[in-house]
């Protein structure tokens, strides 16, 4: 079906031909280069490994152990764990990176190594571009029977996450146990079960509501947290007057809340949230990628502090949060990071954080949510021949909208005063993403809908 080599991973779907799904020859290929390049970039012979609960997990997880040990790596197993517990066990370990078994939101046929560096960091792209070409060259040397590197199990790391988040300086446990909150929670049968519930007593929570915490990888719906795929959660809100609903991905790096209404707080307003309240206590810049909502540099000025776009990746937010020295960033997916903790997107943290604000802030989720500039995002893609050439066409538009401020950081973005919109070629798919924002639905979606036409008429030699 498919495989997609970037500089961030693998990514693919089970089964098939190996060089077009994600096969055993394809895990142990790419699992080969990095931890060639683990060896000879930190000069460590240890890595962590975790996974989702997805089910081909436990398959990739044992080729991808077995691999590393053959290399001389020691491996220390994580078991069924998150990408933030992953991305802080590595750097606990000091390991010379890390790989998560995880394809994130991706459905179930789907699977994916995410790699990360000593620091417990998604690996820069000079480093996945060297990657690609070991993994390409296939001159990957193995030990000797007298040299293969240990294996090891560790399930202690989901609880010194959560021992870490509940020392943050910004998280108030008395002021959260002392809502007698009732919170229903979606972790969609994967690692979310195990990580959420226990973080949500150590915090305080007064009573949990579980939907979907086994984890299984049996996922009841489609597992990104999108609106239209967090129904059961909004009815259960309301069914049981909780004061708030939460969802996660399969990996636990992506947070949407549900607020006591039913109503979807809005996956872009996640860190919008928790910026809040970070700003309100510790003045600094902030960081989103570029195809992220506006509102966040509102509330960031606001505070009379300085917001900056980075090219979107969660490396490339991390790299652009470190120059600016950022107290708070992320993506508008509901990716939140916050260096005191680690410099990776953490739905457990922005837990933890949220839920202080919403204690402190004696409002309801709907109430505090009000609060915030209210945007609306139109996201759309487009499929284009395999023969357009992609840059040409980006120049065409930057052409076309010369006399707007545009961008060209990553892709393209115009910016119609308080309204934008950004066009950038996928990551993980064969398209071109549309983002378009202003404060009325129906002009966001004009914005999209009038780049779509400008990129079909360009691509097909009209030029309308």
């Amino acid at each position: 079906m498919s495989l997609i080599k970037s500089i961030s991973g693998i990514r693919g779907t089970i089964g098939g031909f190996p060089g077009a799904n994600l096969t055993p020859e394809d895990i142990m290929k790419f699992t080969s280069a990095f931890g060639h390049w683990v060896i000879e970039t930190s000069g460590q012979r240890k890595v962590v490994v975790g996974r989702d609960a997805r089910i081909s997990g436990q398959m990739v997880n044992n080729i991808v152990c077995g691999t590393l040990q053959s290399l001389g790596i020691d491996v220390v197993d994580l078991g069924l764990s998150t990408t933030p517990t992953v991305e802080l066990a590595v750097y606990d370990e000091k390991a010379g990176g890390g790989i998560i078994i995880t394809a994130s939101h991706n459905p179930k046929q789907w699977n994916a190594l995410k790699l990360l560096n000593a620091q417990g960091e998604f690996i820069s792209a000079k480093a996945g571009e060297e990657l690609l070409r070991i993994a390409e060259e296939r001159s990957v040397e193995y030990e000797d029977v007298n040299s293969l590197g240990s294996y090891t199990t560790n399930d202690t790391y989901i609880d010194k996450h959560i021992q870490k988040i509940l020392a943050l300086k910004m998280v108030d446990v008395k002021a959260i146990q002392a809502k007698k909150f009732k919170i229903a929670i979606d972790c969609v049968n994967s690692t979310g079960g195990l990580a959420l519930p226990k973080l949500l007593k150590a915090l305080g929570v007064e009573e949990i509501i579980e939907l979907y915490t086994d984890p299984t990888g049996q996922f009841p719906h489609n597992p990104e947290p999108l609106p239209e795929n967090l129904g059961d959660l909004a009815n259960t809100v309301r069914k049981y007057n909780c004061d708030l609903g939460i969802a996660v991905d399969p990996d636990v790096d992506r947070l949407a809340l549900v607020s006591e209404s039913g109503e979807m707080f809005g996956e872009e307003y996640t860190l919008v949230a928790v910026a809040d309240y970070i700003l309100s206590k510790k003045k600094g810049s902030t960081v989103s990628n570029m195809s992220s909502t506006r509102a966040l540099r509102d509330i960031t000025e606001k505070y009379g502090c300085e917001y900056s776009a980075s090219a979107v990746g969660e490396v490339n937010v991390v790299q652009k949060m470190k120059e600016e020295k950022a107290v708070i960033g992320g993506e508008g997916n509901g990716g939140v990071i916050y260096p005191e903790l680690h410099y990776g997107r953490d739905a457990m943290v922005g837990i933890a954080l949220f839920l202080t604000h919403l204690a402190k802030s004696g409002k309801t989720a709907s109430i505090l949510r009000s609060t915030y500039p209210s945007y609306h995002i139109s996201k759309k893609k487009i499929d284009l021949d395999t023969s357009v050439n992609i840059d040409l066409l980006f120049d065409e538009i930057e052409k076309k909208y010369s006399n707007y401020e545009v961008s060209t950081i990553d892709g393209v973005k115009i910016q119609f005063d308080k309204d934008w919109v950004h066009l950038r070629r996928s990551n993980t798919e064969p398209i071109i993403r549309i983002y378009a924002e202003s404060n009325s639905e129906t002009t966001s979606d004009n914005i999209a809908n009038q780049i779509m036409k400008d990129l079909q008429n360009f691509s097909s030699g009209r030029n309308n």
